[in-house]
């Protein structure tokens, strides 16, 4: 069996979908008990049974799993990136990973676990994925010092050389739609664009860079998700553990992707540009490109999808229809 944490979310629903497509439904799927937002995540998937969140960990506080697991993929997680409450992102996303990855250690199940690219900060000690930088890198919200605490437990106890880590980055496409304001840019473009005809953006503040032209290493989910499985039991990046990059390894600005949003939808440019929020001004990124060299170097030879294919693939085939992935 797969367990896959936070499995009606964005990018667990979006595995559990990937590893139907390879015929696997043996799947438990944990979460908060769901809304019928995230229902829809899972409603057209094939998995064997979902337990609430809560209940699972007692269960793997207590050693009583009764399933015999392959592997764990552990991206549920408080994902908001203005959460500010710091002893609640410690009780979700890393004293739960750590029991999570405790049981896996006992048990010898591989465990692969979602970290997150807000965890460089900005950037200023670059975005190699290399683990001895890891103790360097300095977020800049809450959210992604839950996700370095964890990251700095894998590394101080040498557990890199037993897990998987997935440092993703901008990750959009379908299955997102509950995330409310955590959706990807291109999801709220479409609605914006729909509603009024034009898409905000947030000025500059940054003299290095103009309006619009802030960088960001966007990618699809399809192809997230497909390097998440590659890591699996029974792909060929079975045998390999670290903490990797999860990125389209290219930096592309808000103005290309808007651009891309208004050509899927078939529509004249039309941007209008905004104030950044004061509770975000000290936590924008303004700049993040993946280094991938240590995911090629590991045999993950795949192309990832062009900007304007993935998201016209996002716009045309599901922002549209209001469909969700399923098999």
């Amino acid at each position: 069996m797969k367990i896959i944490t936070g499995g009606s979310g964005f990018i667990g629903s979006a595995i559990c979908w990937k590893l139907n497509l390879s015929g696997v439904t043996d799947i438990l799927i944990v979460d908060n008990d769901i809304s019928d937002e995230k229902y829809n995540n899972i409603r057209g998937l094939r998995y064997k049974d979902f337990i609430n969140k809560d209940d699972f960990i007692k269960d793997v506080v207590r050693n009583r799993i009764r399933y015999k697991v392959d592997e764990i993929y552990h991206m549920g997680a408080c994902s908001s990136t203005t959460e500010d409450d710091m002893d609640f992102l410690i009780e979700n996303n890393v004293e739960y990973s750590k029991s999570l990855a405790k049981w896996c250690l006992l048990n010898g199940v591989k465990f692969i676990y979602a970290s997150s690219a807000a965890t460089y900060g900005d950037g200023s000690a670059g975005f190699s994925d290399d683990e001895e930088i890891i103790p360097l890198l300095k977020p800049l919200n809450k959210y992604g010092l839950s996700k370095q605490l964890f990251d700095l437990w894998v590394y101080e106890n040498k557990y890199y050389r037993k897990f998987v880590g997935l440092k993703y980055f901008n990750v959009f496409g379908p299955n997102e739609n509950h995330k409310k304001d955590m959706r990807s840019m291109v999801n709220k473009a479409y609605e914006q664009i729909v509603q009024t005809g034009k898409l905000k953006l947030f000025k500059s503040e940054n003299p290095n860079y103009k309006d619009g032209e802030q960088l960001r290493d966007f990618i699809y989910i399809k192809d997230a998700v497909d390097i998440t499985v590659f890591f699996g039991t029974g792909e060929r990046g079975e045998n390999a553990t670290g903490i990797y990059n999860a990125g389209s390894g290219r930096a592309s600005t808000w103005l290309e992707l808007a651009a891309a949003v208004f050509r899927a939808m078939d529509m004249p440019l039309n941007i209008e540009f905004t104030d950044i929020p004061d509770n975000i001004r000290n936590q924008y990124q303004y700049y993040s490109k993946a280094d991938i060299t240590r995911i090629r170097n590991t045999g993950y030879t795949k192309e990832f999808t062009g900007l304007d294919d993935a998201v016209r693939d996002y716009v045309c085939n599901y922002l549209r229809s209001g469909r969700y992935l399923s098999v």
